[in-house]
């Protein structure tokens, strides 16, 4: 690990001759910060004690089966009054075919817990209630600041891909029944974006999807007061995205206080958008990632393999050779950063 004055820059690098480190997740509370990343058909977490100073070495959350680690599938994580909770979609048989994308034929969503600040993991608990519904391996996860969880995932447990999702009321330990958050009526919404949830300060919920309506493929929101009955969708941005094929890309959501950002892709370009807002371009790229606290907002995204950032107007470069990144705001007012890099996890705090 390399540490430079105020912003540290942390590498968790890959044991030699191990699997690469892949789709890193960050969540803080007041005093821990997790970060969850799968290798191979493993999930592991390291945890911060000291806002991100430095990270505890790996621990062993699931290992075994098929753990797809592809496009923005992988594990989540989220902190609910001091439990860890991470969920991924692991499965045992093979998905065959050309668009197989490592995924298992047979995968649920499951959800872990850890009590003790990531030092141990219980037996995980399904979240889908038929069984392999959520074997395309895009799924989110959110947590309330108090006991409540939401994750909504693409469903495949009827002809086409629907957004479904459950709750929890116990910090993860118990799921609800499944609920329909939206079905398209061209039978279908993008297949292969990932789904985008958070929970405003006064626990409003707001799920985002990539739609498929016609040869478009915009971002939707829709929102629920109470965390689960979602009003009517609104499609984000003013311009559509007309392709009939899947970017394989979803985009970001984050509250700051009761207020949304959305960040996605449309075509070539980033954008950032607030709900009834004409979106605003950052920049040209892929994979986005957003943060918001303290009335500021940070945004990343890949650009040819360069790790670009934007906040309050300014773009800067943080790596020549990264993918996947991954934003969480910090106690403090900065936000931390983390992303894949030369088979590891890079982290590096934003002011």
């Amino acid at each position: 690990m390399l540490t430079i004055g105020l912003l540290a820059l942390l590498h968790i690098a890959a044991p030699p001759g191990g699997a690469a480190y892949r789709e890193p997740q960050l969540a803080a509370s007041r005093t821990l910060v997790a970060l969850a990343f799968g290798s191979g058909n493993s999930i592991f977490v390291s945890t911060s004690t000291d806002n991100g100073q430095k990270f505890s070495p790996p621990v062993t959350v699931y290992e075994g089966g098929i753990l797809p680690l592809s496009r923005h599938r992988g594990p989540r994580v989220v902190i609910s009054q001091g439990t860890i909770i991470v969920t991924a979609v692991v499965g045992r048989t093979a998905e065959q075919g050309p668009h197989a994308h490592g995924m298992a034929s047979d995968g649920d969503l499951i959800a872990w817990r850890s009590t003790d600040g990531g030092k141990t993991w219980r037996v995980g608990v399904r979240i889908n209630d038929v069984p392999a519904a959520a074997r395309e391996g895009l799924h989110t996860l959110a947590a309330d600041g108090h006991a409540k969880l939401f994750s909504a995932w693409l469903d495949l447990r009827a002809k086409g891909t629907r957004l479904y999702g459950a709750y929890s009321n116990d910090s993860g330990a118990t799921w609800s029944p499944n609920i329909l958050i939206y079905a398209s009526p061209d039978g279908t919404i993008c297949q292969c974006c990932h789904p985008s949830a958070a929970f405003s300060q006064t626990g409003e919920l707001a799920v985002m999807w990539r739609n498929c309506l016609g040869e478009s493929r915009d971002l939707y929101l829709a929102k629920a007061k109470d965390g689960q009955h979602f009003g009517t969708p609104q499609k984000l941005g003013n311009g559509t995205w007309m392709i009939n094929a899947c970017p394989m890309d979803g985009g970001g959501l984050a509250f700051d206080g009761n207020r949304i950002t959305t960040a996605w892709r449309r075509d070539r370009s980033i954008y950032l958008d607030q709900p009834g807002g004409p979106e605003e371009k950052l920049g040209e790229g892929k994979d986005v990632a957003v943060a918001a606290a303290h009335g500021r907002i940070h945004v990343a995204w890949i650009d040819n393999a360069r790790l670009e950032t934007w906040n309050s107007g300014k773009v800067s470069t943080l790596s020549d050779g990264a993918s996947f990144p991954n934003l969480a705001p910090l106690p403090g007012g900065e936000v931390l950063a983390a992303w894949e890099e030369d088979g590891g996890i890079s982290l590096k705090k934003l002011p």
